[in-house]
């Protein structure tokens, strides 16, 4: 059988379309993970305590109350989770690129501050908590975790998949386990601005809520972590979001629930479909750690100078990267 002489260029064609349908697949299902796994997963349970499988949710919760404490010991993380072949597409998509400018220590323990928030962090997600960027490679004996909204590991079925993920609860008690109960090597991710620094995203700006954000300071004094400053450049480019005027009813009821859950509810548009963000390049320089030394009870004076010390390490990471990431030479950081 004679092929016709562009059949190649056909074939390839239609394999960058397949390419190209696998990689918005992969950002989407994640995507709907993220908004709207949670809540199904607290509809199907209650809904099923008035069905004939009234059974299944009643051993599931009488599990979960004894399982209650898991996620601050360190969850149960599965590495087949982590290096799904999806994620490989998910990174492709935009794509995720991790930098490493410094070598970090396997003896020692870490704080890894991520910078900035964005909508969905999907910078620090591609690069800390999947397998697909190389972190393993880049900093061989390491143990990276990503810490997330405490109370979405409270939310039945959907935190055994997020524990599955590898990822973990940022509360003290969560945070004090991994740097002091699992040795050394590991290296803690904390989006320092949180929900805050999520409604500062916009594009074309870039924001990081850190000045009263001390918490990972003191904790890095009690363990002796060494800080590292992270940013991650084309974050805030990945969706629009739309701002509420100061004072209307719509902000007023976001701050408020911002302030009872941690959880910053948004408008957001993309690019695809209004929900599939730009396919625009994220890199994620990690910077060099900032020694700590331990503190058992460490003084805010201590806490106010290694803060500083933070600081000045994520803006030099900024300057110093931010040509070579796509940022104009005219940006600058804004610390609020």
């Amino acid at each position: 059988m004679l092929r016709d002489a562009n059949w190649p260029q056909v074939f390839s064609m239609r394999k960058s379309q397949r390419k190209d349908f696998l990689e918005a697949f992969s950002v989407l299902q994640w995507i709907l993970t993220f908004l709207f796994l949670g809540l199904t997963c607290i509809i199907l349970t209650v809904a099923l305590m008035f069905t004939s499988l009234w059974l299944l949710p009643t051993l599931y919760f009488i599990w979960l109350l004894i399982d209650w404490q898991t996620p601050e010991k360190g969850g149960r993380r599965k590495a087949s989770v982590r290096r799904w072949k999806i994620w490989e597409h998910y990174r492709d998509y935009f794509p995720l690129k991790l930098v490493k400018t410094a070598e970090l220590n396997p003896n020692k323990n870490y704080i890894l501050g991520c910078h900035p928030h964005g909508i969905m962090s999907i910078g620090a997600f591609g690069c800390f908590n999947i397998e697909c960027c190389g972190f393993s490679e880049a900093f061989p004996g390491m143990r990276v975790t990503l810490a997330i909204l405490a109370g979405l590991f409270r939310i039945p079925i959907f935190r055994d998949y997020l524990m599955a993920a590898g990822l973990c609860p940022v509360s003290k008690a969560s945070l004090g386990h991994l740097l002091s109960r699992r040795g050394p090597g590991n290296a803690v991710v904390i989006v320092i601005g949180g929900a805050a620094e999520s409604l500062a995203s916009r594009p074309g700006v870039q924001t990081v809520v850190v000045k009263q954000r001390k918490g990972f300071v003191r904790l890095a004094l009690e363990f002796g972590a060494d800080l590292v400053p992270v940013y991650s450049f084309g974050e805030t480019e990945l969706f629009r979001q739309v701002a509420f005027s100061e004072g209307s009813l719509a902000r007023r009821l976001q701050d408020l629930f911002r302030k009872v859950s941690g959880f910053a509810p948004c408008l957001f548009i993309g690019h695809r479909w209004a929900l599939l963000p730009s396919r625009t390049p994220v890199t994620t320089v990690v910077g060099r750690p900032i020694p700590v030394p331990q503190r058992v009870a460490p003084t805010d004076e201590e806490v106010e100078r290694y803060h500083q010390l933070y600081v000045d390490g994520l803006s030099n990471l900024f300057h110093e990267h931010k040509v070579s990431c796509g940022l104009p030479e005219s940006h600058e950081l804004c610390f609020m």
